[in-house]
């Protein structure tokens, strides 16, 4: 279907031309009846008294005989004949029937016109076993609600229609003659739109035709209840639709001329109430089943006609009949308030109507064989005819006894009642499904988001979602269609609160401590069973995921079964999670169920037994991650992304401190933004590049988020770059306006840096601004509404957000460009990694110019509503820990230059409550990580990335740690390894994702955005990728050296001198050698260093004599950037001069 619109299908060629036939047939039938039934009623009622009642009970009789006698016959022939033909030659024929009712209703003979009814009954019976039979050949699976619901309402919009138009009609002047005509042209227009049906195949071209239509009842109807259960009952239930149908129909004008006391008006609104409520019905079957062919809203729907139904009997009940005997007309009717109860009763009555019978059509339809469909079909109408019969036997039988109408509604009712309960004891799990359902749309206005993947699993399937909170098996069962089988814990299904509930959900007790348990649950999926299992074996404790274990991934692997990953968001903000604390907490929050597409497992046929089962359970907690990052909301710009945060915690939640000691709260963040971002947009205009030269501080953060707010972009200036490296970054970015601070230009000394800017762009101080700030420009700002202000900017997640600058390590500093998407993917990317929850607080000395120090340290924190303590610098190496320890932090991001530094100055408990280190921008020495878990208890957990991927693209985690390694590729990462020649292990890492930035600013083009190729970013490293997924740095492309012809990594040189010496800082670099090509200086801080210890050392572990440096260089200090990355350039001017001096 091209369109998810069930209505798309009244333009498509397959399904209108029947669509149109199938109404002017029913308009067709029901202007006839309704005339004639006018004319017996309120034209003979005066004459005829009870005898009029009976007519019009015969009447309908007539009409439904023929489908008991001619259905047989009507269903071999759409089997034996192309079924388009039938349906034309049928259509031929009621244009002969509609000239004889028009004789009839000119004449005024009673007989013939009962004859025509008869006829008219005759050639539906023909024409129902075709019109059914070839809707699932003409359309999807998928489209088959769709098109029972559209079918249906045409055909009760054309019952409604025909039964006004001919109610009315007929009462005019010249009614005969115009119900005549209309009758005739009407059936020309049926023939005629027959004729554009589309051809349809014989399916059973070779069946005998039995014209004996005793016996071929007798055979079909044997035939009919051979069909699956499913079938027979659906069949059962659509008979008894037609049988309350049959009665309420028929009914419906003695209830309102006799009961009521109403004329044929009330009786013509009555009937469009019913017709339109049993089209809503109908067509509500396929938003709320999506396409999906099942019977789930059919006991609460079988339930909704009893109830209501009562409901109309006592309504009825207060109604008295004009003593004069003179009918009330609609105006009357409808002034009185009492009716309107009437009124919504029998519109109810209809809506569950429709949502009872259209999908138990497409059951019927669907899971019938398509050889005898229309044969089974034809069946199901004679079942229908009998019971339509049977109703108006029963009308007439309580009509001879005395019953009024409104008592013969309440006594179907009562009987429905039974049917209903039979429909919820044959259907428990439907009814089950549509209340919790109900409850839960109501309570957490949940959202379900790819249903359509479930279909694409096919039949066998391991369902993984997260495990968050005590809602999540009843949310699945509830929303994921059919009937899934739970893997439930067999210590958990023992417990007496959990039984009752698991008799409502197919489930299955899973000891995990028995092997032949999950033995038994790779049988049930190969049972072509959907199987519904939490991975991580119990309810997470961080709001993140925890440890996954690889029973789920081995039951798909043995099983041969697909994966369908299902995430559930907003479930950990409920009390029935164990996250107090932790996650901000409401009664009832927004509940997302996203269903993402399945995926099979690939896995190394020779790997056997443990290997394959771990290897299972890698691919299982990396689809998890997978899910927990493409589920992560990315669409959004940064502002959005603080607003949402402000939502979920609150306006008092404390989000940023820095050494002034007061704390920023969202609230006066998000005025501040507003407040200051007014100020800055007097001056820059919207999609500016704007300078930010300020250190960490909270006043920093307002500052970004002000330029946020009104659509600028901060570009973060380096000021340890010196200069003419800032001097140089403004051009290339092509800055208009600088923000600063006169107290940090003066603390930090940075006047010349100033006066260098000043020839570039205009210098802004924020206290100048702060100055002009007055107590209106606040009240404006308090007044504000932050959100629609943002909005009306039409910002968009792939525009600028954030201009960064390389480190300048190789060269001059390049301007990065990433968008809001690149951070926020990033930002996802981490939290899919690592848990992080309110009760951390984060210690970052890294500058907001590092993408370190301003994605992991600022905005991670901050946009998942985690206070972040902000420092302004990395090199207080004694002064940090001491903040770390008073500040209570949990979680830190440093360098190995860094780190080493606070490892020699802190005390032992400085960090006793931290639970995570990570460190990026150089190689984590082993020395360090050592240190750090022996003095200190706690893991350094090393990633890795650039400027340029804004910044993440591997990490360790405390689930997935490789020491030595930079952690496994982040979710989402695309990359490849292209072969370096001379380098026999790994290879040049390129990668794309959505973390890859938009491009670069370059001195050569300022402002001027170079977009990486193709959206591959060679990241310039020389790297290895195990077979579990660690990421090796093997070195920079830039620093391998070439001598004799074998490739030298300048790191690993590196790491072997810190074997040697490992309490003194190195770094390799290379000059020319005229001999073997280049030669490796060491310029180290130890003054014993010597190249005998070094070749010792190289010897005995099977190291390369090359990788021995050749000439030794000792100085006091190594040079550092800002980021804390050895500055090699510095390094190599170091060693140039020395070299020249010695020369």
């Amino acid at each position: 279907m091209k369109s998810n619109s069930q209505f798309s299908l009244l333009k498509d060629r397959r399904f209108a031309p029947l669509f149109i036939t199938q109404f002017l047939g029913a308009f067709h039938d029901n202007l006839f009846k309704n005339a004639l039934v006018v004319l017996m009623l309120f034209g003979a009622a005066e004459h005829a008294g009870d005898d009029a009642k009976l007519m019009v009970t015969l009447a309908a009789g007539l009409f439904i005989l023929p489908f008991v006698i001619f259905s047989a016959i009507g269903g071999q022939l759409a089997d034996k004949y192309p079924r388009h033909k039938v349906i034309r030659a049928v259509k031929l024929a009621e244009v002969l029937i509609a000239i004889m009712g028009a004789a009839s209703l000119m004449s005024g003979s009673i007989g013939l016109s009962m004859l025509t009814l008869f006829a008219l009954g005759t050639q539906s019976a023909f024409f129902g076993p075709s019109k059914y039979a070839i809707l699932p050949q003409h359309l999807g699976e998928k489209e088959l609600i769709g098109g029972n619901a559209l079918l249906n309402t045409g055909t009760f919009l054309a019952i409604l229609v025909g039964t006004i138009m001919g109610s009315v009609m007929i009462t005019t002047g010249a009614g005969q003659l115009l119900v005549s005509a209309l009758l005739v042209l009407c059936a020309i227009c049926g023939y005629a739109s027959s004729r554009f049906i589309p051809a349809a195949a014989a399916t059973d071209p070779a069946i005998k035709v039995n014209l004996n239509p005793v016996t071929e009842t007798v055979d079909i109807l044997r035939g009919m209840f051979k069909q699956p259960a499913g079938v027979v009952q659906s069949i059962f239930g659509v008979a008894w639709f037609y049988f309350l149908g049959g009665v309420f129909m028929a009914q419906m004008p003695s209830y309102t001329n006799e009961t009521l006391g109403a004329n044929e008006h009330v009786l013509a609104f009555f009937l469009v109430i019913f017709s339109l409520g049993i089209a809503v019905g109908g067509l509500l079957n396929n938003k709320l089943l999506r396409g999906r062919v099942e019977a789930v809203y059919v006991p609460l729907a079988s339930l909704g006609i009893t109830i209501f139904g009562i409901d109309l009997y006592f309504a009825s009940g207060a109604n008295q009949v004009n003593p004069f005997g003179e009918l009330i007309g609609l105006g009357a009717f409808l002034s009185d308030i009492s009716n309107w109860r009437i009124l919504f009763d029998i519109g109810m009555i209809a809506l569950c109507g429709g949502l009872f019978v259209v999908p138990l059509n497409a059951i019927i339809q669907h899971y019938t064989d398509a050889k005898i469909k229309a044969r089974v079909l034809a069946g199901s109408a004679i079942f229908n005819s009998l019971f339509i019969v049977a109703s108006s036997a029963l009308s007439a039988m309580l009509i001879v006894a005395g019953w009024e109408v409104r008592e013969m509604f309440l006594a179907l009712a009562l009987v429905n009642a039974l049917g209903a309960l039979y429909a919820c004891m044959l259907l428990p799990d439907y009814l089950f499904k549509t209340i919790m359902q109900g409850i839960f749309k109501t309570l957490y206005k949940v959202e379900v988001i790819g249903l359509e993947n479930v279909e694409k699993a096919g039949p066998r399937a391991v369902i993984v979602g997260n495990h968050v909170s005590l809602l999540d098996p009843p949310l699945l069962a509830a929303f994921l269609p059919g009937r899934p089988m739970f893997a439930v814990n067999s210590f958990v299904a023992n417990c007496k609160w959990v039984k009752p509930f698991l008799k409502l959900v197919d489930a299955f007790p899973l000891d995990p401590t028995n092997p032949f348990s999950m033995k038994g649950l790779i049988r049930k999926v190969e049972e072509d069973r959907h199987v519904v299992i939490f991975p991580e074996g119990r309810l997470t404790e961080t709001g993140g995921l925890m440890k996954v274990y690889d029973g789920p991934g081995m039951v798909a692997d043995k099983a041969d079964a697909m994966i369908l990953p299902v995430r559930l968001d907003g479930v950990q903000h409920t009390p029935f999670a164990r996250l107090k604390g932790k996650v901000p907490l409401k009664s009832f929050p927004k509940i997302t169920i996203t269903i993402l597409e399945p995926r099979k497992f690939k896995i190394d046929e020779d790997l056997k037994g443990r290997k394959r089962r771990a290897a299972a359970g890698r691919q299982l907690y990396d689809l998890m991650e997978d899910m927990m990052f493409i589920t992560g909301d990315r669409e959004q710009t940064l502002y959005e992304a603080m607003l949402k945060a402000r939502y979920v915690n609150g306006d008092d939640a404390i989000i940023a401190e820095d050494i002034e000691r007061k704390p920023l709260k969202f609230k006066k963040l998000i005025l501040g933004s507003v407040v200051l971002g007014k100020q800055f947009e007097n001056r820059t205009e919207k999609g500016e590049n704007v300078g930010v030269l300020l250190p960490n501080s909270v006043g920093a953060v307002v500052t970004f988020f002000a330029l946020q707010a009104y659509g600028r972009v901060p570009a973060m200036l380096n000021f340890s770059a010196g200069a003419q490296a800032l001097a140089s970054a403004c051009k290339t970015a092509q800055l208009k306006t600088v923000l600063t601070s006169r107290r940090f230009v003066e603390l930090g000394r940075l006047e010349e840096i100033i006066d260098e800017i000043a020839k570039h762009a205009e210098i802004v101080y924020l206290e100048d601004i702060k100055a002009q700030i007055g107590f209106m420009d606040k009240i404006d700002g308090l007044l504000a509404n932050p959100a629609k202000m943002h909005r009306k900017l039409d910002i968009k997640p792939s525009d600028p957000a954030i201009i960064l600058f390389t480190s300048g390590s190789e060269g001059m500093p390049k301007g990065v460009v990433l968008s809001h998407e690149n951070i926020m993917s990033n930002i996802v990317q981490l939290s899919s990694r690592v848990d992080f929850n309110r009760q951390d607080i984060v210690f970052n000395c890294l500058p907001m110019f590092h993408s370190f120090g301003l994605t992991g340290g600022t905005l991670l924190p901050i946009l998942s509503g985690v206070k972040t303590f902000l420092y302004p610098s990395p090199l207080h190496y004694r002064i940090v820990p001491e903040l770390v320890y008073s500040s209570n932090a949990t979680i830190m991001f440093g360098t190995d230059t860094f780190l080493s530094g606070y490892a020699r100055m802190a005390n032992p408990y400085d960090f006793y409550r931290m639970r995570y280190i990570f460190a990026g921008a150089e190689k984590v020495k082993d020395e360090t990580r050592q240190i750090y878990m022996d003095r200190f208890g706690v893991r350094v957990l090393e990633g890795y990335g650039a400027t340029e991927t804004a910044p993440a693209l591997a990490l360790n985690s405390p689930m997935h740690l490789k020491a030595g390694s930079v952690g496994r590729l982040l979710a989402g990462i695309d990359y490849k390894l292209e072969d370096v020649p001379g380098v026999n292990v790994g290879g040049r890492l390129f990668v794309k994702g959505p973390n890859i930035m938009l491009g670069y600013y370059k001195a050569d083009k300022p402002g001027v955005l170079q977009p990486p190729e193709d959206g591959w970013y060679d990241t310039g490293d020389i790297v290895d990728i195990d077979e579990q997924g660690f990421v090796t740095i093997l070195g920079r492309a830039k620093r391998f050296a070439k001598i004799a012809g074998e490739m030298v990594s300048l790191t690993s040189v590196e790491s072997m001198v810190t074997k040697v010496y490992p309490d003194t800082e190195h770094a390799v670099v290379t000059i020319p050698d005229a001999r073997k090509g280049e030669q490796l200086v060491l310029v180290t801080t130890n003054d014993k260093a010597s190249k005998d210890d070094l070749s010792k050392y190289a010897s005995s572990n099977g190291i390369t004599e090359l990788a021995v440096p050749k000439t030794i260089l000792i100085i006091d200090k190594l040079p550092v950037l800002g980021s804390g990355k050895t500055d090699y350039t510095g390094v190599q001017d170091f060693v140039n001069g020395q070299l020249k001096k010695a020369a």
